[in-house]
């Protein structure tokens, strides 16, 4: 595998430490400084929010300018962001933090193209591999991110003011490191080559099925993630504990990374999509137990798992539904459809949990979650009745 790939898995690994910081320390703040507890987790909803935002000028930008001049600008937003942010805890301001971590978002936002720029590093044959490759960063970042939270939460005297200088520092080690990944120049093809119509596009079954496959493993997980520090804390667990059920969380997400590519070639993206959802449905049913340390632990290891065979065929799947000067419009869509139920479940996840509980809202998870398998049932049995059927 071309060593510009190796890159790209450390600046993933630099994306989700940052993001497991984000997601551990952020419901508390908001708990914190929000007038009300219905708005404890908008600074997480902003977020997205901005990572939404940044969906399609992320693409087009990259479309125009190369991934390199991409990935930078997102990085310099993000740092920015950071430093917004570590102003607006100086200042006690609910609503500049919430500005703060939509700047955050965007970052993000402009990070989460990492896995499509290895793809175009990897040999031919190798897409699924590099996918995974790319995206197993994040098992780095399942130790440092919350080791990071834990170290930084009390390092300076304002309670979470040191996670963002943590954060800071990862944005510009990141910078670091994409000024010197080979990413190839801009081909031609991308920008003058044949486009489909939309009609035609839109007419793909695999196409469907990639975008809802991502949006429900996304969805979903985002949702029960989001509110899991919620009903730990309502449950009276500590926040190292919290802080340790967020990093089993991460480990599950990533560490089958580095296998999911060749399970995905092996059994086909749906097969795999298809024990996604499966695992996605199993979290939230163990979640209907009495809460406890080990519960939260079982139910978030297989939210991980869930949304790691579901979003990672997804990509894979993605790449199959366009041609090259498609690349960036199909791309662009997808990260907007999949980010946007991201912010939507993020800003969700506070009233949700207020108004519901962690057992009765991970209930209401599990006909969501069982979305992508109904599209796979009525696509197998649109083949059987002699209509056309996803290809793998």
């Amino acid at each position: 595998m071309p060593g510009g790939v190796l890159l790209l898995s450390l600046c993933q690994a630099l994306l989700v430490s940052g993001n497991i910081l984000l997601i551990a320390v952020s419901p508390l703040i908001g708990q914190s400084l929000a007038p009300s507890p219905w708005l404890s987790t908008l600074p997480v909803a902003t977020q997205w929010l901005g990572l939404m935002l940044a969906t399609l000028p992320a693409s087009l930008i990259m479309g125009r300018l190369g991934r390199k001049r991409g990935f930078v600008i997102g990085n310099l937003i993000g740092f920015a962001g950071t430093v917004a942010a570590y102003l607006a805890l100086l200042a006690n301001h609910f609503a500049a933090f919430a500005v703060a971590t939509t700047a955050i978002g965007v970052g993000i936002g402009f990070g989460q193209l990492y896995r499509f720029a290895a793809i175009e590093l990897a040999p031919s044959g190798a897409r699924d591999r590099a996918i995974g490759l790319v995206m197993g960063g994040g098992v780095l970042a399942a130790f440092f991110g919350p080791w990071l939270a834990r170290f930084s939460q009390d390092a300076v005297t304002t309670p979470f003011l040191g996670s963002f200088i943590g954060l800071g520092a990862l944005y510009l080690i990141a910078l670091a490191l994409l000024l010197v990944v080979p990413l190839p120049p801009l081909d031609p093809s991308t920008r003058h080559g044949k486009r489909r119509p939309l009609g035609e596009l839109l007419a793909q079954p695999k196409l469907w099925l990639a975008v809802l496959a991502a949006m429900i493993g996304y969805g979903v997980m985002n949702l029960a993630m989001t509110a899991t520090p919620l009903a730990m804390a309502s449950d009276g667990h500590a926040f190292h504990h919290v802080s340790m059920t967020i990093q089993w969380h991460v480990l599950a997400m990533f560490a089958p990374s580095f296998f999911t590519g060749q399970l995905t070639q092996r059994f086909g993206a749906t097969r795999m999509i298809a024990l996604g959802c499966v695992l996605l449905c199993a979290s939230a049913l163990s979640a209907l137990a009495p809460s406890s340390l080990a519960g939260f632990n079982v139910t978030l290891i297989l939210l991980g798992l869930g949304w790691n065979f579901t979003f990672l065929p997804a990509t894979g799947l993605l790449t199959e539904c366009h041609l090259p000067a498609e690349k960036a419009r199909v791309q662009a869509a997808n990260e907007f459809l999949v980010f946007s139920t991201a912010a939507i479940t993020a800003l969700a996840a506070g009233p949700l949990i207020q108004w519901l509980g962690w057992q009765t809202l991970n209930l209401w998870l599990l006909p969501m979650a069982a979305l992508p398998l109904i599209l796979i049932a009525a696509q197998r049995l649109a083949f059987d009745a002699g209509r056309p059927q996803i290809k793998e």
